[in-house]
């Protein structure tokens, strides 16, 4: 028997409710160039009390040494395996869905991004600079009006928040099976969309073919002028989160792709702001709807991805000042932890293990001091997998019968 369907099988139900605050990348590392973190450095006094009456520890998202995006990173989080070809989701799909498109079984969607490239084909910015989101609509709005429909198939081009995009192929019924054109990396052309499989060739050279038209249209653009595919994908089939754990779960987003992935899992979406002060009122006008609530944190990834430390020390301020309304609707469990870590001097992802507090009656103290990354190794949660967080909290909320006579 595999985790979640133990987990599954000793649920139970009370009216304790739990809360799972995601700052997105919150994880950073000290290094010969960044010798504290934005944590470290932050002036967060409610969140450093918080954590003296706290269990700290660290969470893997997928693996030791793995870099995770950020759709596995929250599967991890919500209990799943990511590495589980159930729940491999690919980020096409989950944008869509984040953006309250319908995915039908024989449909494909791609998260594009904007980029900028040289003269030489060389890309210099893989999100053309964060063009604001009004840029992109104008530009998806002529890229739809040119490609409603390509060799056959129908074309769907919606626009997401600032440089992002979401490109869906209707009823194209081939594999998705096709890798991203995005090599993660500046100063290289990007990549061909190249089949993994032989029944993958046709969608291949149909997205070649539809990132070249784009291309030419947007080629004299002053940022935005090429594409970049990731997560070409199909619809999952995954078990949904109610049926798992016994919780009526609301999911507090304000970006697609985590709107796309709780609702992926089950999760009712509830229409939010995107920032902290914005999503806490939204919760406390929804408190009595919901037992399990996750709430999303973009900005810190944000911080991080840009190399900005300055700013993930901004946003990690601006959190802890509104921490103190989250506590006074004093829920049962609080988590509060990463999808993973997004360090500033590496600017992207990484493998890093993500600070974790836990919040409960009967959480066992430690005797941290602080909510930092070097104080998370010392607190008595120790290093495990994401895939396991959930059934800590739901013991901590009383919500897991005991296994065995």
């Amino acid at each position: 028997m595999n985790h979640i369907d133990l987990l599954a099988r000793l649920a139970d139900e009370n009216q304790n409710r739990l809360v799972l605050l995601v700052l997105d990348g919150v994880g950073d590392i000290r290094c010969a160039d960044q010798p504290a973190t934005a944590l470290d450095r932050a002036e967060i006094p409610n969140l450093d009390a918080l954590a003296r009456a706290s269990a700290l520890g660290r969470i893997v998202p997928v693996s030791t040494g793995i870099t995770p995006g950020s759709g596995p990173g929250h599967l991890s989080l919500f209990g799943y395996d990511p590495t589980d070809p159930e729940a491999d989701i690919g980020r096409g799909v989950l944008e869509a869905l984040g953006l309250g498109l319908k995915i039908g079984p024989d449909d494909l969607a791609a998260r594009g991004n904007f980029a900028t490239v040289d003269a030489d084909g060389n890309l210099i910015d893989r999100r053309a600079g964060r063009i604001p989101t009004s840029e992109c609509e104008r530009l998806v709005e002529a890229i739809q009006a040119d490609l409603s429909s390509f060799d056959g198939a129908e074309v769907e081009v919606v626009a997401g928040e600032e440089h992002r995009f979401v490109l869906i192929l209707r009823g194209v019924g081939s594999s998705a099976e096709v890798d991203d054109t995005d090599p993660q990396k500046t100063g290289v052309p990007p990549l061909a969309p190249h089949p993994r499989t032989a029944d993958a060739e046709p969608t291949a050279t149909l997205l070649a073919d539809i990132i070249a038209r784009m291309n030419a249209m947007i080629a004299d653009e002053p940022k935005a002028n090429t594409v970049l595919l990731r997560g070409v994908s199909q619809p999952p089939h995954l078990p949904q989160f109610s049926d798992l754990y016994h919780l009526r779960a609301g999911a507090f987003a304000g970006y697609p792709l985590y709107r796309g992935v709780a609702g992926a899992c089950g999760m009712e979406v509830v229409p939010c702001g995107k920032y902290f002060h914005e999503i806490v009122p939204t919760v406390r006008e929804n408190w009595e709807r919901f037992d399990f609530f996750f709430l999303h944190v973009k900005q810190t990834d944000k911080a991080g991805e840009d190399g900005n430390l300055k700013a993930k020390i901004e946003v990690l301020e601006q959190v802890d000042a509104v921490l103190p309304e989250l506590l006074a609707l004093e829920p049962s469990v609080l988590a509060i932890t990463g999808d993973h870590s997004t360090p500033a001097p590496l600017a992207s992802h990484s493998w890093h293990p993500v600070p974790l507090l836990v919040h409960s009656p009967v959480c066992f103290r430690d005797d941290c001091q602080e909510f930092t990354e070097a104080a998370a190794t010392q607190g008595h949660l120790g290093t495990f997998p994401a895939r396991e967080l959930m059934g800590l909290l739901l013991a901590n909320a009383g919500r897991l019968a005991k296994f065995g006579a």
